[in-house]
């Protein structure tokens, strides 16, 4: 029953996390080498030799360094190095003869052990809430394998009349035994470049306690608190910026030009008539709405950015110079992402948007007819284009 409850919660959310889709911007690291970072954690663990040694040794200091990158504010993965000491209870390790049984008893050994990992980080918190820079504390998930690197203890028995004990004799060569583990990490955001950090990881791996202890696995916690350096400082960027600013100037850039050759051909007709002789003739101008017809915007938003504030200020001139005639404004969303209902609402907004801008900006509001056309299949090939506001 309870794996279904949970089974269902991560339905729900992650059904929730879909319907926020359309409205949360992505962001990603615009150069290989940003979102590169090293941490320094020290703490304690505990290891405990398997269920036939029944608890955890006292706890004993480890350190780590880890190197890793954030790819985007969700995902990161990062390289661990580590040294630490094993403290561990053995049973069976000393005791006495009873009728000539041997009896054992509990005894307590140590050992030093290295660590190599590869962990995956998830960001709970931006996956959730959305990346905010701001944010004081973050909370992770991580997860990954790694080599446990430690001498195989071997043994010898020691025996007197009364009582026998099992003593450390010699140790192997160093061995790498695979290990897995999973654990928390929560960031406190000191500045753009140093976060302060506080883990929890649980780890199991083969027993490399060899003759000392009966278990084939040994488990172990990890708690600890250290820093992170992030070098040249946290940078994500908008992914509609990464991708799209290109397309966008160059747009722009048609646009003004078109705007340019039509204002100049429009002051030169005026030139004409002004230094013409009187005559009784009949002179007709066509002037075409060139300008800016094609205002963008990004996934799930209904929000100007600059370049469609450049775009709807290139426009406002055209529609005043021709106030006689009227344009309509309509609005789209990609058909690929959100419902049918969704996106007719977010067409019809980005359309408002561009109507109000264009008021604002001195345009007869009798000139404008509004119209929202919702999700459409892709009229300019990419979904990214079909995100748009046209003016005709």
């Amino acid at each position: 029953m309870k794996s279904k409850l949970v089974i269902l919660s991560l339905v729900l959310a992650g059904a929730t996390m879909s319907a926020n889709a359309q409205t949360k911007e992505k962001y990603v690291s615009e150069k290989a080498t940003d979102n590169i970072f090293v941490s320094v954690t020290g703490g304690i663990s505990m290891v405990n030799a398997g269920k036939s040694e029944g608890k955890f040794g006292s706890p004993a200091p480890h350190i780590t360094i880890s190197v890793g990158k954030w790819f985007s504010p969700v995902w990161g993965i990062r390289g661990q190095g580590g040294l630490w000491r094993a403290n561990f209870d053995s049973f069976n390790s000393y005791g006495t003869f009873v009728n000539g049984v041997a009896v054992g008893q509990e005894a307590s050994y140590h050992k030093n052990v290295g660590q190599l990992r590869l962990d995956g980080m998830f960001n709970i918190s931006n996956a959730i809430w959305g990346y905010n820079p701001d944010r004081l504390f973050n909370l992770s998930v991580f997860a990954g394998p790694g080599l446990t690197i430690a001498k195989t203890a071997n043994a010898r028995i020691e025996t007197t009349p009364n009582s026998w004990q099992r003593v450390p004799a010699n140790e192997s060569k160093g061995k790498a035994f695979i290990n897995g583990s999973i654990g928390l990490q929560g960031k406190f955001n000191v500045s753009e470049y140093v976060d302060i950090d506080v883990e929890a990881r649980g780890e199991l791996a083969p027993s490399y306690l060899g003759y000392l202890s009966a278990a084939n696995t040994v488990g172990g916690l990890y708690f600890g608190a250290g820093v992170t350096y992030t070098f040249g400082g946290k940078k994500f960027v908008p992914y509609m910026s990464k991708v799209d600013i290109d397309a966008l100037n160059e747009e722009i850039n048609k646009y003004r030009s078109e705007l340019e050759q039509a204002q100049t051909d429009l002051a030169n007709t005026k030139n004409a008539v002004a230094t013409a002789e009187p005559q009784v003739k009949e002179v007709v101008t066509e002037v075409q709405v060139a300008g800016p017809r094609a205002i963008f915007f990004k996934l799930g938003s209904a929000r100007l950015d600059d370049y469609g504030k450049v775009n709807i200020q290139l426009a406002a001139k055209i529609l005043k110079a021709n106030p006689d005639k009227k344009y309509k404004i309509a609005g789209y969303a990609d058909k690929a992402t959100g419902s049918a209902s969704i996106n007719q609402k977010l067409s019809e907004k980005r359309a408002q948007v561009v109507y109000d801008a264009l008021i604002a900006e001195g345009v007869n509001k009798d000139q404008l007819e509004l119209v929202g056309f919702g999700g459409t299949e892709n009229m300019f090939g990419k979904d990214m284009l079909n995100r748009v506001v046209i003016l005709e």
